[in-house]
């Protein structure tokens, strides 16, 4: 070999195995060559030149010419593997592993745990645990790659058992309304599940750059039992630029997406949003700092009644690559400094597409950290007592596979997902009854439209929902302005406490019960009339409630009377009168002194809040009163109640 060859021969030696070790902890070839044919040198050396400019066929071919020529040339089916590996052929990558390492074992034990990984991303997962477990024979000193050989024994043994025990999964397309030749991703899904949103890759042509693709958003509603089809979105929501990534709340009238590499973008990609005014999409925001940062904010998942944001990050102070992050809304509109879901969510790796389901406590997300089939796997985990999530169950085989599964949605109703796949070549979405074991609670919602009492013009209103139960809250929202609509999405199966309230008015309270009876395809439906704050008007304040035969509050009551704190005290020029009424149950004298009683106990309550004696007056007007029928027990229970009115 002349010096000038010999240099030559060390710089390819010295540079590639580099980037090989950087790219995929691959080979590193040490000199002397395996071989005595200076022919397989020759096209061994000029692959290896192909390879490091990246040039992967022609690489592939010269190698592929220099086994042909000898064979045993080991160094060959190893470089040979990584040109396969770099391409994605992860199967042919394998195997010429196999090959190669066939010949010496010895040579290069790592070799098995390249091996190992090739054929967990191939779907080959019994080969991989005995490249694993070969690995562990040979090279059981090394204690970085000793414990990866070990994750990925652990890996294999996990897809095995999986594949063997699939889940029920079977995928359809929801037709031509939704899927066509372009790419079709991120689905995200309003809370009635009659609008469907959806990213496309749109073609066009630029008269200097060619064709050119972007991202749009598209809308389709379901009419008659089908998906109409998709239309674009247009001005101002899509734009020259890319859209994607999107979410879109559960009344369909607030949208978060993602927007990277944009004039007014702070960091690579942020989080941006939009919300339908009077039916038109406003110009798009950018939802700014603390949520977006100099780093990367992408996929957004927004919570049922937009006020918490999840997300992916990159950003300083994770627990790896990418992770989720959860922001809160405050009473001011201001999102609150971003959270992260922390080490039973987050991997050392890439968690990606959250989706936080409209039960607010049930979180599907993508990883590649967590024990999976390879690639990106897609999971779930719920809050436990204290509202964390933990206990992250992977969805299983097939819904998951050895590619990347990515992007996730569940409806309300919580049976059916909706993902892309590009199994049948263009990416498309696909939908699926989803099995029992991994579906959220089913949710219904409260829809309906907040008026004026007396003038019946529609008002924009908070709303506020809590558990009856324990008074947690559930949900905070506000109808919209212009026509008054809402939409509040509650888990069906409980009882619940409603508060509506705007200024200058009388708040408004209920309480309903959805067990057993309402669901997604059924939905609580009520227009709730807002009283003006003027002598005379009143309000039955429903959530007040008394022990049995007994002017004694209950606990629950205490969500209610703080409403009334709050209310008297942002009108401190208000006098009221609290009354007490009972049904026909009993003598009229002892109901008249059961209801003032009653109406005692709610003054003694609010002055002990703060709120002057001479303000309050309470008053029992027993049975004389009812406002419903007593001859049934519904009826009864509406004439048992306190109400509030307004005093000159």
């Amino acid at each position: 070999m002349t010096i000038k060859k010999y240099y030559r021969y060390l710089f390819l030696v010295v540079l590639v195995p580099l980037t090989i070790v950087i790219c995929n902890e691959g080979y590193s070839q040490k000199p002397p060559l395996r071989t005595e044919s200076k022919k397989a040198i020759r096209l061994y050396e000029e692959g290896l030149a192909r390879y490091n400019m990246k040039d992967y066929n022609p690489a592939a071919n010269y190698l592929l010419e220099a086994i042909n020529t000898d064979p045993k040339f080991q160094n060959a089916y190893l470089v040979l593997a990584e040109v396969y590996w770099e391409k994605g052929s992860y199967k042919e990558a394998a195997k010429f592993y196999g090959k190669g390492l066939e010949i010496d074992p010895a040579f290069y034990p790592r070799g098995y745990y390249n091996k190992g990984n090739l054929e967990i991303k191939s779907g080959q997962y019994n080969e991989a645990l005995k490249s694993f477990l070969r690995y562990l024979e040979l090279e059981p000193g090394d204690p970085k790659y000793s414990n990866l050989a070990r994750k990925g024994i652990k890996q294999s043994k996990f897809a095995i058992n999986a594949v063997n025990n699939p889940v029920p999964f079977r995928p359809e397309n929801p037709g031509p309304g939704i899927n066509s030749p372009s790419d079709e991703y991120w689905p995200s899904l309003s809370a009635d599940q009659q609008t469907l949103v959806i990213t496309r890759l749109v073609e066009y042509y630029d008269i200097v750059m060619g064709k050119q693709y972007q991202e749009d958003f598209y809308f389709s509603k379901y009419v008659d039992g089908k998906w109409t089809q998709a239309v674009n979105a247009g001005s101002p929501l899509n734009t020259p630029d890319n859209e994607g990534a999107q979410s879109i709340s559960a009344n369909g009238k607030y949208m978060v997406y993602t927007v990277c590499n944009r004039r007014g973008v702070i960091g690579r990609c942020d989080l941006y949003f939009s919300e339908l005014v009077n039916s038109q999409w406003s110009p798009a925001k950018n939802i700014g700092p603390p949520v977006n940062t100099a780093f990367k904010e992408t996929q957004p998942s927004i919570s049922s009644d937009a006020n918490v944001i999840y997300f992916s990050s990159d950003r300083p102070g994770g627990k790896g690559k990418l992770d989720i992050w959860v922001s809160k809304k405050n009473e001011n509109g201001e999102w609150g400094i971003p959270v992260n879901l922390g080490d039973s969510v987050n991997t050392p790796e890439d968690e990606m597409s959250p989706f936080i389901h409209h039960d607010n406590n049930t979180l599907y997300f993508s990883s590649n950290g967590h024990i999976g089939m390879g690639g990106a796997d897609l999971f779930i985990t719920k809050r436990n007592e204290k509202g964390k999530f933990d206990n992250v169950k992977n969805l299983g085989y097939p819904i998951n596979t050895f590619g990347d599964e990515i992007g996730l949605i569940v409806n309300a109703k919580g049976n059916t997902a909706f993902y892309a796949s590009n199994n049948e070549g263009n990416k498309d979405i696909y939908y699926f009854e989803l099995y029992p074991e991994v579906r959220p609670v089913e949710v219904s919602y409260l829809k309906g439209q907040v008026y004026d009492a007396r003038t019946g013009d529609r008002l924009k209103a908070a709303f506020e929902l809590f558990n009856l139960k324990d008074g947690s809250p559930v949900s905070r929202s506000e109808s919209e302005e212009r026509t008054g609509e809402f939409v509040v999405c509650i888990p069906a199966d409980n009882d619940y406490m409603l508060n509506v309230s705007r200024p200058g008015y009388l708040f408004y309270s209920d309480n309903f019960s959805l067990k057993g009876i309402f669901s997604i395809d059924k939905p609580f439906l009520k227009n709730i009339p807002l009283v003006p704050i003027i002598s005379g008007e009143k309000v039955i304040l429903k959530n007040i409630f008394y022990e049995t035969d007994s002017y004694v509050l209950r606990p629950e009551s205490t969500y209610e009377l703080d409403k009334v704190v709050v209310f008297l005290s942002t009108n401190p020029n208000v006098s009221v009168e609290i009354s007490g009424h009972t049904d026909n149950t009993g003598t009229a004298a002892y109901n008249e002194k059961l209801s003032e009683n009653r109406a005692r106990s709610v003054v003694e309550y609010l002055t002990s809040k703060g709120i002057l004696k001479e303000r309050l007056s309470a008053r029992g007007y027993g049975m004389s009163e009812p406002v419903d029928t007593n001859e049934t027990e519904e009826g009864r229970a509406n004439n048992r109640r306190t109400e509030l009115k307004i005093m000159d």
